[in-house]
């Protein structure tokens, strides 16, 4: 079974759909839309698929949990975790407040973690995982939406690192996506026309090429502690 977190936005949806096209059953969570998910779980469901939409506060230090095991409870053992919910509210340095950087950390860094945290010991009895943590351009170059959110994102990768490397011999992957100007999504740093002429290949990407790229990773039982960018070309490495 698959969880997916951020199951409402443009790369959530993506990602569900690839892996429902792939064979794999999926809990999906969502925050406050619940809308697109139920639609999402009907489509699958309708055709000959297995998905459930779970709603999960993820700013609540228990809700990671609490999904985790609801998911597991109603829909069988978490095989892949792509955590791909976040908080992208831009906001410039000198308004961001302490409960604002706390706020930002709590979904895109803690909440990763302990979802991590609470299937980790599942996958390794059973000698098999992958999780995929959704990052961002951002936290290689700093971006344009805020500090807490570079510093959020930049975190995912050290925590993909430290997993990685203690749960390997377990046969259990953990990489990380960092996507950057995706269209169909609510996180684009201003106007998409203005920001395609930033992308060398001439556009912005779209979310069913981060769902190429995720389903690539979390197929491959050879790569693990990457990062692996998708930004058109805007910052080779």
């Amino acid at each position: 079974m698959a969880l997916v977190t951020g199951a409402s936005g443009g790369i959530g949806q993506a990602l569900a759909r690839r892996l429902a096209a792939e064979g794999a059953a999926l809990a999906l969570s969502y925050g406050a839309h619940a809308e697109p998910v139920q639609a999402l779980v009907a489509e699958i469901t309708g055709a000959g698929g297995t998905a459930t939409a779970f709603s999960a506060d993820l700013r609540d230090p228990d809700a990671p949990g609490a999904l985790a095991r609801a998911a597991a409870d109603q829909a069988g053992p978490v095989d892949i975790l792509v955590s791909n919910a976040g908080l992208g509210r831009r906001q410039p340095l000198e308004e961001i407040t302490a409960g604002d950087f706390d706020e930002m950390l709590a979904v895109n860094l803690r909440s990763p973690f302990l979802l991590a945290q609470a299937v980790i010991p599942g996958m390794r009895e059973q000698r098999f995982g992958r999780i995929l943590f959704v990052s961002s351009g951002a936290a290689f170059t700093g971006g344009i939406v805020g500090p807490h959110y570079a510093a959020s994102k930049s975190g995912l990768h050290g925590l993909t690192h430290f997993l990685a490397a203690r749960t390997a011999r377990d046969g259990v992957t953990v990489n990380a996506i960092a996507p950057a100007l995706i269209t169909g999504t609510d996180m684009l740093p201003g106007d998409p026309e203005e920001l395609r002429e930033r992308v060398p290949v001439g556009r912005l990407g779209q979310p069913d090429e981060v769902a190429d790229l995720a389903a690539g990773i979390l197929r491959n039982p050879y790569l693990t502690s990457q990062v692996v960018s998708l930004d058109g070309g805007m910052h080779p490495r």
